[in-house]
């Protein structure tokens, strides 16, 4: 006899709910198909799935992303790093406390007390005729932010090795739910062979019908959820082994919507827009935003990173802020709308030559119009650099190219000797925009705040004319 196993997944929606509607119907659908016909599935998300860019994500801090998912009948989740790292230690802890679905990921730990009862490092399925399903999660191991949440995330492969193990005696096929990326599902793949599927995310690369390395079938789903992925298993049950794996994603922007989600996305805009409702700040006047050029805004804002991580100096890009503000009353709605990134004030350490570098390249054209993706950043393009703590002079040639002159700190020219602490956004720290910054071996990231923390204090400190 053989069986058909299927598993339905997303990865990396990142609380773009613009397609949440199709999927949850997608998902509903088949899986009621399924079911009425005895096949086994499972519906499974990799990842990624919360990200606080979005009003309602931010409002009930991915405690409404984790409805959302229960309302389309998720059976399995494993946490990516926008999970894992953009939220306090209890938010976390407490995320999936009323999760319908199972959440599992090896090597996540708390550090500072018991692991939350949701948490599983692997677990087992069934199919209706008895086939064993280990399923084990894995998240990326950013322990530089993890650490100074209260979290530790173990090494991916020493994690493996010891859930394999003890999986293998008691189950029939292994999957494994990877928010690594796609480099790291085919190393593990590689190094080994139990494993059956590797359902992953984290780069956003869509495999549109798997990729076969060594025993596994690797498959993802891009972002944002524009696909969902299927994997089918089928079972020999004479032979007592798999025989056959396929991995498809299938385009679901044409389809039509789930009326009862679309329901459920309002109500929670709603409720979302009233949680962030409150007024923080006054303004007497506009605040105008401006991204080649400085402002009021941003030099205060890079005053109050420098103030607040109690660095030598500070830099800051002006596409940070992505609309002005009009006078009149400020809510937390309006600072998130015009600062949505899940960005961490961080503070490296350069010498004179690295930081001198560091200003020469923030000045060029191709940075400041540089259209970014990731690494946090949720803005259109860089901007203009802002700084704190530095007089730079510049000077502007017929072109219209802008170079620097001099640069002086407490009156001085850099030193090429001495060490100076930076504070700047933690999306130079990743890449290549800033190499300098990348390569710094000294980083301190401040969390859980991000810059829009920041962004209101400013605003209450140095704008608003009453917060009472």
């Amino acid at each position: 006899m053989l069986e058909k196993l299927h598993f339905y997944y997303t990865n990396d929606l990142h609380s773009n709910f613009s397609q949440w509607s199709r999927v949850a119907g997608y998902l509903k659908d088949n899986k009621a198909r399924k079911t009425a016909e005895n096949t086994s599935c499972w519906v499974v998300d990799v990842g990624d799935h919360i990200d606080r860019v979005h009003p309602i994500a931010e409002a009930f801090m991915g405690k409404a992303n984790v409805e959302l998912m229960n309302h389309a009948g998720y059976d399995l989740a494993t946490i990516g790093n926008n999970e894992g790292i953009t939220m306090s230690h209890e938010d976390l802890h407490q995320l999936y406390d009323a999760a319908d679905f199972q959440v599992v990921c090896a090597n996540l730990h708390s550090t500072s007390q018991a692991e939350p009862e949701w948490l599983n490092p692997a677990v087992t399925i069934q199919s209706f005729n008895g086939i064993e399903i280990g399923v084990i999660g894995l998240t990326a191991p950013f322990n530089a932010y993890y650490e100074l949440l209260d979290w530790h995330v173990s090494d991916p492969y020493k994690t493996l090795k010891k859930q394999i193990q003890k999986l293998k005696q008691s189950v029939d096929i292994i999957i494994v739910l990877s928010h690594l990326g796609i480099s790291e599902d085919q190393e593990i793949a590689r190094r080994f062979q139990d494993i059956d599927v590797i359902i992953g995310g984290h780069t956003h690369h869509l495999l549109r019908t798997g990729e076969y390395v060594n025993n596994a079938i690797i498959t993802a789903a891009g972002k944002h959820c524009a696909f969902v992925g299927e994997v089918i298993l089928t079972w020999d049950h004479t032979k007592k082994k798999l025989i056959h794996k396929e991995a498809y994603t299938t385009d679901i922007t044409h389809l039509a919507r789930d009326p009862e989600t679309e329901k459920t996305l309002r109500e929670l805009t709603v409720k979302a827009n009233h949680m962030l409702g409150q007024r923080i700040a006054h303004l007497e006047n506009k605040v105008e935003v401006k991204w080649f050029q400085d402002t009021e805004i941003m030099l205060k804002l890079t005053d109050t990173m420098k103030k607040w991580t109690n660095a030598d100096c500070a830099m800051l890009n002006s596409g940070v802020l992505l609309d002005q503000l009009e006078a009149g009353d400020i809510s937390y709605k309006d600072i998130h709308r015009i600062c949505p990134h899940p960005i961490n004030p961080c503070v490296v350490e350069l010498n004179g030559d690295e930081l001198l570098e560091v200003i020469r390249a923030s000045y060029t054209k191709e940075l400041m119009e540089l259209k970014l993706k990731g690494f946090g950043f949720r803005g259109e393009v860089i901007g203009r650099m802002t700084f704190s703590g530095l007089k730079i002079e510049t000077e502007v040639h017929q072109d219209g190219h802008e170079s620097i002159k001099k640069v002086t700190f407490n009156g001085k020219q850099l030193d090429q000797s001495r060490t100076y602490t930076v504070a700047t956004a933690d999306t130079f720290t990743f890449g290549r925009l800033l190499p300098e910054i990348a390569k710094s071996e000294t980083k301190k990231y401040f969390l859980p705040e991000f810059l829009r923390d920041l962004l209101a204090y400013t605003l209450r400190n140095d704008f608003s004319q009453s917060d009472d």
